[in-house]
């Protein structure tokens, strides 16, 4: 099966209203850019995004933001983007707050077919408000349940025509483990070789996690985001 679109737009077309997406990168730094325009484009409404943050004001998922495309926000850092605070004091956004490694570890749980787990993280804070708790060995958790999405976007450096992906130093971060924990994960990439041009060494996301790549249109650098078309 052909993996490759020409455009975002057409990437997107599984993307529905009322569906839960997840979306790579910390800050702005190893977010798919490219897709997140591509979803300002589409008419789809009632969003629920799992990711770190949600960008930052007017710039990628702040875009989303501005648009009121986004219901339900889940993440750990959403002070990067003040508009968010905004946003929920007017009641236009809900916001579910995690702490960073229970973010990460709940969705390398859904990845993982693992239904949830029990940490020390957040307990006797309004973080465990609601949620089960269980003494271990005389030390009190909390159960987190697992994490899974409708769809995954990232953000990698390379692909080959295959869809095996490699990253790029900590434009890396959630990405990975997000594409484990979808029914299907679009990636948007730096780079596509052919098949058999990426040491299996190297490869961090095998191909069968992969249902669709494009080439990125926007890159982030030291001078800001710029397009590289």
């Amino acid at each position: 099966m052909d993996k490759i679109h020409g455009n975002a737009v057409q990437a997107l077309s599984c993307v529905q209203s009322g569906h839960t997406l997840m979306v790579g990168g910390f800050g702005l730094i190893g977010a798919p850019l490219t897709l997140i325009d591509g979803l300002a484009e589409i008419d789809v409404t009632d969003l629920t995004v799992i990711s770190n943050n949600l960008g930052e004001a007017g710039r990628g998922l702040g875009v989303l933001l501005r648009q009121g495309k986004i219901q339900k926000a889940i993440g750990s850092y959403f002070t990067s983007n003040r508009e968010v605070g905004d946003y929920y004091q007017k009641g236009e956004i809900e916001l579910q707050l995690l702490p960073q490694g229970t973010l990460s570890e709940s969705m390398r749980a859904g990845g993982a077919g693992i239904g949830g787990y029990y940490t020390k993280t957040g307990v006797g804070t309004e973080l465990a408000k609601g949620k089960e708790e269980r003494e271990i060995d005389g030390v009190k958790y909390v159960f987190e349940p697992a994490i899974r999405a409708n769809i995954a976007l990232i953000k990698a450096h390379k692909a080959d025509t295959l869809g095996n992906l490699i990253y790029y130093k900590t434009a890396r971060n959630f990405n990975p483990l997000m594409a484990t924990a979808a029914d299907v994960v679009i990636a948007e990439v730096d780079e596509i070789v052919e098949q058999g041009e990426l040491s299996p060494e190297e490869i961090v996301t095998p191909h069968l996690f992969v249902d669709k790549i494009i080439k990125a249109k926007k890159i982030l650098t030291k001078a800001g985001v710029v397009s590289c078309e």
